[in-house]
C-alpha cells in the first residue's frame, strides 16, 4: 500500500465519518444530557464497536454475512429494533428545570454510558458490510496483508475519534442553548425522531 492510497483511504473516510449518522448523533445527545466530560465512555463505546466490526470485516466475517443473508438479517433486524428503542425512549423522556434529561438516569454509571455507546455503534450491521467490501479496495495483495489491515483500521478509527470529539465539543455548546424545558423537549424529541429514522432505513434496508 502506497502513501498516495493510504491518503485516498484516509480522506473518504473523513469524509464518510462527518456525515451524521448513529454514532454522531449519540455522541452529541451524551453530551448535551451529561457534559462533555462525563460522557466520553459513550466516545469510548461508540470506538470499541467500530474497532469491533472492523476486525471482523477484516477477519473475512463480512463476506460470511453476505453468504448468509438470514443471519445478516436477525443481525439487521435486532440493530434496527436498538435504534427504534433509543428513538422511543428519546421522544417520550420527561424533560426537568435542572440537571440531566431522562433519557439518561441519574444513577447511570460511566459502565453504562459506555454499553450504550457501544450498542449504539454495533447496531449498525451495515458497516461491516460496508468495511468488507471497502477495505479490499487498499490493500495491496503483493505485500503483507495484516500489516496493511491494522494501519487502515487505525486510520479509520483515529478519524471516528476526531468526529466524535467535535460533535461531543459541540453537543457542550449546544447544551447552553435549550436551557428551558421546552428547548430540552424539542431536542429529544428531534433527536428521537432521526434515532427512528435510521431505525426503519435499517429495516427496509435489503440484505
Amino acid at each position: 500500500m502506497t502513501i498516495h492510497v493510504w491518503w485516498l483511504f484516509a480522506v473518504t473516510v473523513f469524509l464518510l465519518s462527518a456525515t451524521p449518522g448513529p454514532n454522531m448523533l449519540h455522541a452529541l445527545t451524551r453530551s448535551v444530557h451529561l457534559g462533555f466530560r462525563r460522557a466520553a465512555p459513550a466516545f469510548a463505546g461508540c470506538l470499541s464497536a467500530v474497532f469491533c466490526v472492523l476486525v471482523l470485516s477484516a477477519a473475512g466475517v463480512g463476506t460470511l454475512l453476505a453468504a448468509l443473508p438470514r443471519l445478516f438479517d436477525v443481525i439487521r433486524y435486532a440493530g434496527a429494533g436498538y435504534l427504534l428503542w433509543l428513538g422511543v425512549r428519546a421522544w417520550m423522556a420527561p424533560v426537568h428545570d435542572a440537571g440531566e434529561a431522562a433519557v439518561v438516569g441519574p444513577g447511570m454509571t460511566g459502565w453504562g454510558v459506555y454499553r450504550g455507546g457501544f450498542l449504539t455503534g454495533i447496531s449498525n450491521p451495515k458497516l461491516l458490510l460496508f468495511a468488507a467490501a471497502f477495505f479490499p479496495q487498499f490493500i495491496d495483495r503483493h505485500a503483507a496483508v495484516a500489516g496493511q489491515f491494522a494501519i487502515l483500521i487505525a486510520t479509520f478509527v483515529g478519524i471516528e475519534s476526531f468526529w466524535l470529539l467535535l460533535y461531543g465539543l459541540g453537543g457542550r455548546k449546544l447544551a447552553r442553548l435549550i436551557g428551558t424545558p421546552r428547548m430540552k423537549r424539542l431536542f429529544n424529541r428531534v433527536t428521537g425522531t432521526v434515532f427512528l429514522g435510521f431505525g426503519a432505513v435499517l429495516l427496509r434496508g435489503r440484505s
